[in-house]
């Protein structure tokens, strides 16, 4: 389908719209609140379809270009967190970070199926809802490969509101220090004619992997395949001259891709999505539960064994929150660099590795069950 630009401009009043909602929640302190608030009031107009929005976007939802630039711009701000501090991790403590992030995929991985068997929901769908790659990574992907995203967004906001909502409060209790204040925002480069000419470099690198990401068949390219060209341009810039890249990159440009993603997913919701939904809320939930207890215990395994700061430790494998679980490390003096090296990495191992699986695994259940559609036939 071409895009529409005449229609995208009903499409940005929409965005504008939803937006509200997002500003709104964004003021409680949730760190997902602009996408989470976006998505409840996109969701809601789509679902009650009330004659406010009548002719704002098409019955499937916004033009995919509004998505798409959301994705890149998302894939442009997790690729530049890849620097030398997050590869130096690796090298003092490879094995553990490994071994630890295989046992939370795993773990999803057996969440997402105990929640296909028992309730109504696909697997794909299940899968990307019990994953902790991100809520906005999950969302985004899940949307282009066809999942459910209202039930998505549903476990996905019930594993990062707990895990937000608990942890902090719990290490904070733990260490006797639950009073401070911290910047969480990193320093933007300043605006210069050098940093400027970076910011289009790093659009045009991700935009280029991108389009390649689409070319080999890549799950929501616009997304990782960013992410992995920002990623590896970071990666050598650190490498080679000792430092990032010059950007201009202002914050406000993650709440512009919150906006987009949030809204371009809430469009997309309708009545025949929630049909049966109770029961997986309940699924998600539980899973979500213990997918956050067994992490726990394993920070604290890892703290044992290892003698990493129990604080940081526990903050660093957490399911979720990138940025609320660095501000709670720097507020109590954890290693703040391991911590967000730890959450990045698993991040980017999650939606790297296990799109492309989660695609496999659903063409072998589509597979198997047209066979024994055949056979029973």
């Amino acid at each position: 389908m071409k895009p529409n630009f005449r229609l995208g401009l009903s499409n940005l009043v929409f965005i504008v719209i939803s937006g509200i909602g997002g500003l709104i929640l964004s003021l409680t302190g949730l760190s997902i609140g602009w996408m989470i608030g976006t998505l409840i009031v996109a969701g809601t107009l789509s679902l009650l379809n009330p004659k406010l929005i009548a002719g704002l976007h098409r019955e499937k939802g916004l033009e995919s270009y509004w998505l798409k630039t959301g994705q890149l711009l998302l894939g442009i701000e997790i690729g530049q967190q890849i620097n030398l501090s997050v590869i130096h991790v690796l090298d003092k403590g490879w094995l553990t970070i490994t071994v630890t992030t295989l046992i939370s995929i795993v773990l999803s991985l057996a969440s997402g199926m105990v929640l296909f068997r028992f309730s109504r929901t696909d697997m794909i769908t299940s899968l990307y809802g019990t994953t902790p790659g991100g809520l906005s990574s999950m969302l985004g992907i899940a949307a282009d490969v066809g999942a459910n995203v209202a039930v998505v967004s549903i476990i996905q906001t019930m594993r990062v509101i707990l895990v937000e909502s608990t942890i902090p409060f719990i290490v904070s209790v733990w260490s006797g220090l639950g009073n401070g204040t911290a910047d969480a925002a990193g320093s933007v480069e300043t605006l210069s004619p050098v940093t400027v000419a970076g910011l289009i470099f790093i659009v045009v690198l991700a935009a280029s992997f991108a389009l390649l990401g689409k070319k080999i068949h890549l799950p929501a390219p616009w997304l990782l395949g960013s992410m992995i060209g920002v990623g590896i341009a970071q990666a050598l810039a650190g490498l080679i001259a000792g430092s990032n890249l010059p950007i201009w990159w202002p914050h406000n440009l993650i709440i512009i891709a919150q906006l987009m993603i949030g809204a371009s997913v809430g469009a997309r919701l309708n009545r025949r999505m929630f049909a049966g939904v109770a029961r997986t809320v309940v699924m998600g939930l539980i899973g979500s539960l213990g997918l956050m207890a067994a992490m726990f215990l394993c920070a604290l395994l890892v703290s044992d064994f290892t003698g990493i700061d129990t604080i940081t430790s526990i903050l660093a494998f957490s399911p979720g929150g990138i940025d609320v679980m660095a501000v709670t490390s720097v507020v109590l003096h954890a290693d703040s660099t391991f911590v967000v090296a730890v959450q990045v990495l698993r991040v980017l191992a999650i939606c790297i590795v296990l799109p492309p699986f989660f695609n496999l695994i659903s063409r072998r259940q589509t597979h198997l069950e047209s066979q024994s559609k055949a056979s029973s036939g």
